[in-house]
């Protein structure tokens, strides 16, 4: 028995696709006489013709990885994407070390290890890139008996 035009006036007006009608395959003579608008209106308010719910995409999954990723997980050589520079920039990397010199730095200050003119100094030259950690620093510091 052919229903697609009473699929097509149900779809219409229940304002959803074709696919989503749902007809009661108890009653398809019934419907196959429903020929206006009216009589599947009627039908569907009868319950014989319905729609049916709309399926969502699951989000278990992602959701277990997304926990799984917040643990440190997933994150071998496979699942690298992009150089090394396009996942910590340059710019980055560069804002955590000189931080980290540059809190260092005032540590020693205040903690009078260096005086303020070798403050100075060793401000800039790691300004200019001459220490690539604070280790770096703290042994040119004491190489060059810049220490108290």
């Amino acid at each position: 028995m052919n229903l697609t035009t009473q699929k097509r006036l149900a779809a219409d007006i229940l304002k959803v696709g074709i696919n989503r009608v749902w007809i009661d395959p108890e009653q398809v003579d019934e419907v196959s006489r429903a020929i206006t608008r009216e009589s599947v209106k009627q039908l569907i308010d009868n319950k014989v013709i319905r729609a049916k719910p709309q399926k969502g995409i699951s989000s278990y999954r992602s959701k277990k990885i997304a926990q799984q990723k917040s643990k440190g997980r997933r994150k071998g050589q496979g699942s690298i994407k992009g150089a090394k520079k396009a996942r910590t920039p340059k710019k980055k990397a560069w804002m955590t070390t000189i931080r980290a010199l540059r809190r260092d730095l005032k540590e020693m200050r205040d903690n009078r290890e260096i005086n303020n003119t070798t403050y100075r100094k060793l401000y800039k030259m790691a300004k200019g890139g001459a220490f690539r950690s604070k280790s770096y620093m703290k042994t040119y510091a004491r190489d060059h008996d810049l220490l108290r």
